[in-house]
This record gives structure tokens, sequence and C-alpha cells, in this order.
């Protein structure tokens, strides 16, 4: 199907201005801020405060002075609260699939379900977690609790800006700790909804702090602050090697959660039809920016052309253009930083050989304008090449040629990350390799994501864990009473 004309992707949709939030209040910034741009129409849609360390200061006095209260409040009573949040979300959630289409350009069929659905499963995920754990238990003469660890810094990216707050902010709070959330400044919109959400429920003051800012500032004083206990980051493993080395200088918790590499292992025995259906689907969702996009797709040498020329009428399916449109299945990227970026991986890959099936450099036809690229397949890929093994974070897929289980599992451990992976084909067969893929999520012919399952990398992916119990005791301390 042919690239549709993109349109005025914000013309109808309200968008919140965005300010910091602490102290249970807005705190408005004149003067000047930083552009957020709809990557669709390169239009700027907002302008976003330019924070300050002082201003996490703030933020930071703010939680502190909230933690004793919040901390030693009934957990009836902050689950009661954090099911408001999700009823929230819920009631504005058509804004909120809006607005993330406006700030990231994302699909609206696709923010809608994922975007601003998701968040209220991962918060009722999150409070049956809190119900069920147990917080204290006796070992010998010793009684072993579990407490919250204090105030929480949370550093969030723009792929997928609404999940990622809530994936950190909502155990946190559930947890007994209060927080200073930095979002993304590519997309601070729908962070700046859930404030308000956050506050419409009854969220004391204090409890949730939002300062907007760069990495560089923002980012960087609230990994230095030693007033701050621990410090949740999701992005690129180069910036989070970063944040671990400043937050070094005060022994502070860190939990990390990076890039990825996944493979998609198609065993021989398995649907070829059903694998590059979900494989496709699963390389090109949120237009590739995705940490735990199946972008590499491992196939037997033997069953390799017929898996391309599957691929090639699959793609056709596809429809790239205006986000806003329900029938789009691609919009732009999220910034035309990302496009240009995503376009030079896709030069690199045709300059070192591998085959283009389909796509290729430079925007597609009819999107002159925006952050386009042509979502790409391609084959015949040499697993040491660029395109191969580094994060490319866009619509490519590459499609690598293997012979044996153990060359497939060699082939997708050969990386320095270990976020996830996939397997299609018998299940006796692809449990087997799985137990054998140094990740920290494996999945087996489609299976459905699971928010009670942890999710958190191996390797330079990452070293801590989000959702289920897992992500929950991140934001906990153990503590050893003995008499």
């Amino acid at each position: 199907m042919s690239p549709t004309a993109s349109g005025n992707s914000s013309a109808q949709t309200h968008l919140p201005v965005p300010a910091h939030w602490i102290d249970g209040h807005s705190v408005p910034v004149e003067g000047h801020g930083l552009a957020v741009v709809n990557p669709a129409t390169g239009e700027v849609i907002a302008s976003v405060p330019e924070g300050t360390a002082e201003d996490v200061d703030r933020a930071v006095d703010a939680a502190a002075a909230a933690f004793a209260d919040w901390s030693t409040t009934d957990l009836a009573h902050r689950i009661a609260l954090m099911r408001r949040v999700a009823e929230g979300l819920q009631t504005r959630q058509e804004e909120l699939a809006a607005v993330i289409t406006a700030e990231i350009g994302a699909p609206i069929s696709f923010s809608r379900l994922a975007h601003a659905g998701f968040p209220a499963e991962a918060i009722a995920a999150a409070i049956t977690v809190a119900e069920e754990y147990v917080w204290s238990e006796e070992v010998g003469n010793s009684t072993i609790v579990r407490e919250p660890i204090g105030v929480v810094g949370a550093i969030t990216p723009w792929n997928f800006p609404l999940q990622q707050v809530v994936n950190k902010v909502v155990p946190a709070l559930l947890a007994g700790n209060t927080v200073v959330l930095k979002p993304s400044e590519v997309s601070p919109l729908s962070a700046q909804i859930f404030a308000e959400v956050t506050a419409q429920a009854g969220v004391p003051a204090g409890v949730f702090n939002l300062v907007h800012g760069t990495g560089a500032v923002v980012g960087e004083a609230i990994a230095r602050h030693s007033g701050i206990a621990m410090v949740s980051f999701t992005g690129s493993t180069m910036a989070g090697k970063r944040v671990a080395a400043v937050a070094a200088d005060t022994v502070k918790r860190v939990s990390l959660e990076l890039g990825g590499k996944a493979a998609l292992v198609v065993l021989p025995e398995a649907d070829l039809d059903e694998a590059v259906s979900q494989g496709l689907a699963n390389a090109w969702v949120n237009g590739g920016q995705a940490c735990g996009a199946w972008t590499r797709m491992l196939v037997p040498a033997e069953a390799h052309d017929r898996v391309v020329e599957k691929l090639r009428e699959a793609a056709a399916a596809y429809t790239t253009g205006d986000p806003t449109r329900e029938e789009t299945d691609l919009g732009p990227l999220a910034s035309e930083a990302q496009r240009r970026r995503v376009n030079e991986y896709i030069e690199k890959g045709i300059a070192d050989g591998a085959t283009l099936v389909v796509g290729g450099p430079d925007r597609p036809e009819g999107l002159e304008t925006g952050a386009y690229v042509k979502p790409t397949i391609f084959a015949d890929v040499d697993p040491d090449s660029t395109i191969a093994r580094e994060e490319i974070f866009g619509p490519v897929l590459t499609v690598i040629p293997y012979t044996g289980d153990d060359q497939a599992v060699a082939i997708t451990n050969d990386t320095v990350y270990g976020l996830s992976a996939a397997i299609a084909g018998d299940g006796d067969h692809a449990l087997a390799l799985a137990r054998q893929i140094r990740a920290g999520q494996v999945i087996i012919n489609g299976g459905q994501y699971n928010f009670m399952a942890p999710w958190g990398g191996y390797k330079q992916s990452g070293n801590g864990r989000e959702n289920g119990r897992a992500g929950f005791e991140e934001y906990l301390e153990t503590k050893a009473i003995s008499v």
C-alpha cells in the first residue's frame, strides 16, 4: 500500500502546557524553553521548561518532607489512590492517545491501544503485587522486614512516554516512596497529564514531583543528588552508563533498563507464515523505536529465501503516513534527529553488502516533510555487520541465516545486549533453546506480554527489573531485626 500524505496531526488535539510539578502545584517557568516538535509536521507544538539543578533541589526537598507521612500511610490507602490514578488515566485515554501521537508520531490506533491503554493494566498488576507482597518474615531469631527506600529519582525515555512513567512511579509510590520524575524533553506532554491525574486522584503534595529539562542538566542533578536514595533510569546504554557513574558518588541504588538487539529465532519446524507475521509486527512496533523490538530474524539457511519472500509480501500490507489516520500502521519517527540516525544505518547496511529487500534510504514517496523513513528489511545479513549488532531504533529488520541450534544460540547471544529474545517453533524445542539465551525475557510463539512478569536485561541492557515482584522490590530496602 502506498504512503498517505501527512496532515496537521495536532490541529484538533488539546495539548497541556508543560510546567514543573513540585509539592502538589504546577510551577510555570517564564522565558526560554525547549521546543516540543510534532514529528509528522515539523510544527512546534509546545515549549517545555528548561529545568535547573535548583528546580531539582526544590522537588527533592518536597519529596523528602512528604516521605515520613507517605511511607507510614496504610497500604490500603496507597492502593486506593493508585486505583484512582488508573481510573483518571482511563477517563483521559482518548486525550492521552492524541497527545502521544502529536508528540512522538505514533499511529493513533497504536497510541490508543498501547501508549494510552497499557498503563492502566500495568497499574492493576502493580497493585496486585503490593496486595500479595510479604512485607516481613521470620528467619530463625530474626524478623526480616522490607521498607521503602526513600526519595526515588525516575528518568524516563521518549519512546513510551506514559508507560515508562507508570512503570516507575506507581510501584515506587505503592512501596511507600516519594518520587521526583524527569520525563523526556522530547515527549513531556503525557507526563504533564499524569501529574494532573495524580493530583485529581488525591495523591498528597510532595509525594509525586516532576521537573522538566534535559538529561545533561536535570538528569544529572537527579543522579547526583544526595537526597535521592535511588535512581531508576530507562534509555540508551550510553546514557545509562553516565547515570551510573554520576550516581556512584553517593552510592545510591541504580536500576537501569537500557538498549537491546532482540533476535527472533525461527526454528525449522516453525509455521513460517505465523513467524513472519509476528516477527515483522514486533520488529516495526512503535516504528521500531522499542528496546525490545525483534530487529534480528534468525532463519534456517534452507528457509531463508522463502522467509524473505513472505516478508516482502507482508511488508506490502503496511501503510506509512499521517499518524492521526486510523489506517496508518507506521508514522514518522519521534524526531528529525532520529530520522537522520536511522537513515544512516540503512545506508550503512547497503554499503556493507546486505541485500535490500524493501525500503531503503530517504523518506517514503509523498512524505517529503516530517521525520519519516522507509520501513526497511535486509536479507543475507552478516551477523558481524553494523546493522546486525548496533541498536538502530527504527523500522529496520535484519534477516540472518543460520545452520543448527548451536549457531542460532551463538548468534543470538553474540551481542553486548541481553534484554529480550523470541523463538518460533515446537514448544519443547523452543523452551530448550530459551534456557540457553542470555536475555531477561524470552517470548515463545508470540506469548502475550505479562505485566506480572519481570522486565529487564542481562549485560549492557541493564541491571534492574520492572514489573512484577522483582520490579516492586527494586524500591524496597531489607532490614533484619534479631533478638
